[in-house]
This record gives C-alpha cells, sequence and structure tokens, in this order.
C-alpha cells in the first residue's frame, strides 16, 4: 500500500516529489526517499516517520534543469521502519522503489548472495536493483538488463528503476499494483495514483498488469509480452478527492472492494502448494506451547473468536480468546505453556497493549497480528505477522478484519504443521481453499447493485438480528457490528441456537433476520431455526448459495466448497449491505459519530 512518484524533465525534482508524495502519504508513513539523477550526478535522502522529516532533511538541496528522479512512501511489509530499508534502495550505482510484494525475493537473495551481493535491507525490494545491476555487469544494456530483471519477479510490483547507466532515462514495470504514467508536453510523470500528478500532467496512461518499459527523451516506450506496443492517452480528472478514493463514494466502498487484491498480498510468499511458510516465526517458537490465548477488541475480537474454532479443529490446539478490556481486571491465570496473541488494526488499541503487558510480566510468549509495522503492540510483542491490509481510512474496519481472519487461518495451519497434528491431505485442502478466497471477495455490478435495492427495505424496524452457527456465529457479530457502526441502527449478533432462548420473543415484521446459512457447515440446522423465525413473522434476508423459499429477500452466493470461502463471500455481502443502508439513510460512512479508527484509551 506504499506510494510511488517519479519524473523526468527540467523542472525543480524534490519539489514534484515531495508535493507528489504527500499526495500519496494515507497510503504509508512508516518512511520515505527520494532519488535524482541530475546530470550524471545521483543524489538520495531518506527519513524515518512523516513526510515533514524527508521535507527538513532536503530543506538545503536543489535540483533545478533537467533529470530524472523516483520517490516513495513506504507502509512496511518486509523489515522494520527504518532509514535501511526506506525506499529508494541503492545498488552500486542504481536506485529502485517498489510497491507490492516479491514472491520468490528469497530465492532471488539467495542467488545473488552466493554472488557476492552484499544487502543493506531486509526488504524484499533491493532484490531489484542489485539483480539489474549483475545483469548489467555481464554485459547487457540497461534496458535488456531491466527487462531481464522483470522477466525474474514473481508476484505483485510497481516499480521504477534509474541508473548511472543510463542517468536520462527511467525505467518501469508493472503487475498487480497499480501505476500510471502522466503527460505535460515532453515531460513525464509516474504516480501510484491520479492525486500525485493533478494539476502538473493533462493526461494519463493508466499501465495494465505485464507492461513496462523505459522514458527518454521525452518519449514513452512501452512493452508488454507481446513487444513493444502504441498506447493512447486520456485525460485526467482534476478532482483530487475523489482520484485519492479512485472513484469511490468513500473510503469504506474502496477498501471493500480492494479485498480481493489486499488477501492476496496477505497470502504472498506465505502460502504455498504444500505448506504454509511463516518467516516471522522461528522454527521452535511452538516449542512448549500447549495452549493459545488471543487478546483484542471490537472487530479484532470477531476475527479472533473465529480463530478459536480454526485452531481447535485444524491445529488442535486448545484456543481461549479474551475480550481486552474485560482480560485486564479478571485476575487472569496466566501459564508459560501458553502462547499470548494480541490483534490490533492499529497496533495502539490500549486495552489489548496493557494485557499484553500483563502477558509479558506473566512472562509468556507473544505473538501480534497486526496491520502497522513499529506500532506499540508490535514493539511490545516477542513477534509479530503483519496483514499487509494497507492504510485503512474507514472507521468501521472492513479489509482490516478480513486480512486478519486469513492471517490467523494461516496461522492454524502452521501449528498444525509444525505440531504435525494436521493430515497432510487435509494441510492440501486447505490452502486450495485459500487460494480461492481472493475470487469470494470481489464485488461484482449485480451484487452491489442487488444490495444497493434491497437496502430500501430495512431502513425501519426495531432492529437486526445477525445469525449464524460455527465460525459463521462470529461473522454474525461482525456484520452487525458494521451495521450499527455506521447506520446507528440497533443490530445484534446472535448463534443461530441460541433464537429460542430468549430473544424469539423480540421476533415480529418488524425485526429484520440476516441469517448467514452456508451450504459448507450446520444448513439443516440453521434452516429449522431460521424457520422458527419466519414462523414468528420475522422479515428474513437469507445470505446462502441455496435458495430458501421463506426468505423475503434472498442473496445467492456462488462458492459453497469449503467453509471458509463461503465465510468470507458472505462477509462482503454484510459489509456491503451495512453500506447501502448508512448511504440511504444520509451517513458519513468514513466517519461515523463517536467513533475513532485506533482507540487509544481506556
Amino acid at each position: 500500500m506504499c506510494g510511488i512518484v517519479g519524473y523526468i524533465g527540467p523542472k525543480e525534482k524534490k519539489e514534484i516529489l515531495l508535493d507528489g508524495l504527500q499526495e500519496l502519504e494515507y497510503r504509508g508513513y512508516d518512511s520515505a526517499g527520494i532519488a535524482i539523477i541530475q546530470g550524471e550526478k545521483l543524489n538520495s535522502f531518506k527519513a524515518v516517520g512523516k513526510l515533514k522529516n524527508l521535507r527538513e532533511k532536503t530543506k538545503d538541496y536543489t535540483s533545478k534543469g533537467f533529470g530524472i528522479s523516483i520517490g516513495h512512501t513506504r507502509w512496511a511489509t518486509h523489515g522494520k521502519p527504518t532509514e535501511l530499508n526506506a525506499h529508494p534502495h541503492l545498488g552500486a550505482y542504481s536506485y529502485v522503489v517498489h510497491n507490492g510484494i516479491i514472491e520468490n525475493y528469497q530465492e532471488l537473495k539467495k542467488e545473488l548472495q552466493q554472488e557476492g551481493v552484499t544487502f543493506l535491507s531486509q526488504t524484499d525490494t533491493e532484490t531489484i536493483v542489485h539483480l539489474f545491476e549483475k545483469y548489467h555487469n555481464e554485459g547487457f544494456e540497461p534496458f535488456e538488463a531491466f527487462k531481464k530483471t522483470v522477466n525474474r519477479l514473481e508476484g505483485a510490483y510497481a516499480t521504477l528503476l534509474i541508473t548511472e547507466a543510463a542517468p536520462d532515462t527511467i525505467f518501469f514495470a508493472k503487475n498487480g499494483s497499480p501505476m500510471l504514467i502522466g503527460f505535460d508536453g515532453e515531460e513525464v510523470y509516474f504516480a501510484s495514483s491520479d492525486t500525485p500528478i493533478i494539476g502538473k500532467a493533462n493526461e494519463v496512461y493508466y499501465l495494465e498488469d505485464g507492461e513496462y518499459g523505459y522514458v527518454q527523451n521525452g518519449k514513452v516506450h512501452l512493452f508488454d509480452s507481446h513487444g513493444e506496443k502504441v498506447f493512447h492517452t486520456q485525460p485526467l480528472i482534476a478532482d483530487k478527492a475523489m482520484a485519492q478514493k479512485e472513484g469511490y463514494r468513500f473510503f469504506m466502498e474502496k477498501e471493500i472492494y480492494e479485498q480481493s487484491r489486499v488477501m492476496g498480498e496477505t497470502m504472498m510468499g506465505r502460502v504455498l502448494e504444500e505448506e504454509i511458510v511463516l518467516d516471522e516465526l522461528d522454527a521452535d517458537f511452538f516449542k512448549g506451547i500447549n495452549t493459545i490465548k488471543i487478546c483484542a477488541c471490537g472487530t479484532s475480537y470477531h476475527s479472533a473468536l473465529t480463530a478459536a474454532y480454526l485452531f481447535e479443529r485444524l491445529a488442535k490446539i486448545r484456543c481461549d480468546v479474551e475480550i481486552a478490556s474485560e482480560f485486564r481486571y479478571k485476575e487472569p491465570l496466566l501459564t508459560k505453556d501458553t502462547l499470548f496473541v494480541t490483534i490490533s488494526q492499529s497496533g495502539e488499541t490500549a486495552d489489548t497493549l496493557e494485557a499484553l503487558k500483563m502477558a509479558k510480566r506473566a512472562g509468556l510468549k507473544s505473538l501480534s497480528i497486526c496491520n502497522v509495522d513499529n506500532s506499540s503492540i508490535v514493539r511490545e510483542s516477542d513477534t509479530a505477522i503483519l496483514t499487509r491490509a494497507g492504510i485503512e481510512k474507514g472507521v468501521a474496519s472492513t479489509k482490516a478484519f478480513a486480512t486478519q481472519t486469513m492471517v490467523l487461518w494461516m496461522l492454524a495451519l502452521y501449528v498444525g504443521q509444525v505440531k504435525q497434528t494436521l493430515p497432510k491431505e487435509v494441510l492440501k485442502a486447505e490452502i486450495d481453499a485459500m487460494l480461492h478466497t481472493p475470487k469470494a471477495l470481489v464485488v461484482t455490478d449485480e451484487l452491489h447493485a442487488r444490495l444497493h435495492r434491497l437496502s430500501k427495505r430495512y431502513l425501519h424496524g426495531h432492529g437486526f438480528f445477525f445469525i449464524g452457527r460455527d465460525i459463521f456465529y462470529p461473522l454474525a457479530l461482525e456484520g452487525a457490528l458494521k451495521l450499527k457502526e455506521i447506520s446507528y441502527l440497533h443490530a445484534e449478533g446472535y448463534p443461530a441456537g441460541e433464537m429460542k432462548h430468549g430473544p424469539i420473543a423480540l421476533a415480529d415484521a418488524e425485526l429484520f433476520t440476516i441469517a448467514l446459512m452456508p451450504k459448507t457447515m450446520h444448513y439443516d440446522k440453521i434452516k429449522s431455526n431460521v424457520e422458527e423465525l419466519s414462523a414468528r413473522d420475522a422479515t428474513i434476508c437469507a445470505i446462502s448459495p441455496l435458495p430458501f423459499e421463506l426468505a423475503d429477500d434472498f442473496v445467492q452466493t456462488h462458492y459453497s466448497s469449503h467453509p471458509m470461502v463461503e465465510f468470507f463471500e458472505m462477509m462482503v455481502v454484510t459489509q456491503l449491505l451495512a453500506l447501502e443502508i448508512s448511504v440511504r439513510l444520509g451517513n458519513d460512512v468514513d466517519m461515523p459519530r463517536n467513533l475513532a479508527k485506533s482507540v487509544t484509551v481506556e
């Protein structure tokens, strides 16, 4: 979720880069850096933290006259947020910036190290610049060396490379991560989105996956697998706020749509064909661990509840889940054979952080699952697994929940691997399901339009029940939370089998029931529970791959081969339904009343 800018032309490059990075700072603010070649001299500057630190570092530097330049603002995925890990990354005479994740970077790094290359950073990106220089040093012309480098990369990347070997040229490549080229006469701009170049360029070309090339003398040479190609630009929109949202009405809407892509980044390099690889964990990390205790708040608590089913079912290890604000005051019994896991989007959640400190004082081994490297919870934990969701601007969490749940699913399989409690054939089936998850997260126009139409029927009434069984019970809790957060309507999540133990007393035509009815898990049981509600005249919205004759409204899902794939598809439906109801009520979806993105107080 990092941000890239680039510029080739005669203007003051430093200011173009810094202004562009300012527009992209919402994508990452762990560190930032720029590199400029003017004449034949290469200059670079990096700083940790917010962009103002880089501005201060470069205040006495100017770069007038023709030159080439690249810049980057970082959201850490590999390595801590330090200057060494900040982009641009340096080879002997070249610099590179990169968004995305190079899936085979370890293989490439090992190969280069065996040839005597020294790596300065912990990042996957550094492999790109060293690989380029390896091929150039072998006698290939700069563009051929760059082309050979790109052909070796696996995974997602948007990358710019500049080199003293071609001081008038910027090399570029795009696969899986967004990047565009802007034009103003002979001046050429690069960026991760429109906002950095609005007011500077007047035409734009949005790069497609698999395209690469170079810019020289104001001309872009564009290539794909078939060779050099002709391309056509289009006018650049002038609304910066809309450009940041990339055409979506709200950041929350954009983030729901992003889930399919970021889930791929969460899994990249971790989910292999026959095993789960978590480089963050030492080989003996689970030695002596017999119990897992997860502590979290809000949405993160719901992902933890989902994980408890997975750890016990797949890894055959006991898993207890605690609400952090309650855990702190219950005088819990903590034994040293327990792994203490904390989950937080921001890594600054006060209750969760204090619970972690309690566990540390008791001598427990700790692991955090977080979206923000170098956050307080990550620093306090023995180790951390980053969710790689990227910046989430909507206060009501969506893609953070999805990626937290995926990391926990991966971790459950990993524990089953190392403890040898998970049969290989089951592991293979779980991995196959994981790899299908991004498709289940795709929002189709048909689905969104259906939920938009349905939403008008759910604006009034005396409340909502979201019901589900097994892993779909935590999803029901999360669906209810999303709705109440942004619509301000009363909603509860309930285990479907518990409705008859009291809550069914509320059932009437003005009680809306959102029923999660997966084909792969307890379908007949939950069908009976929904029939009980229907018999009391409750309004039923069924979400299921199987038509349900008693449903007043029915949203059909398509993936029914594995419970977790159904889980993620139904998650998207509940998120969009909450969004559309809230929009119809005229609420500010991104900034709901009374809430904050990072809860840093008790």
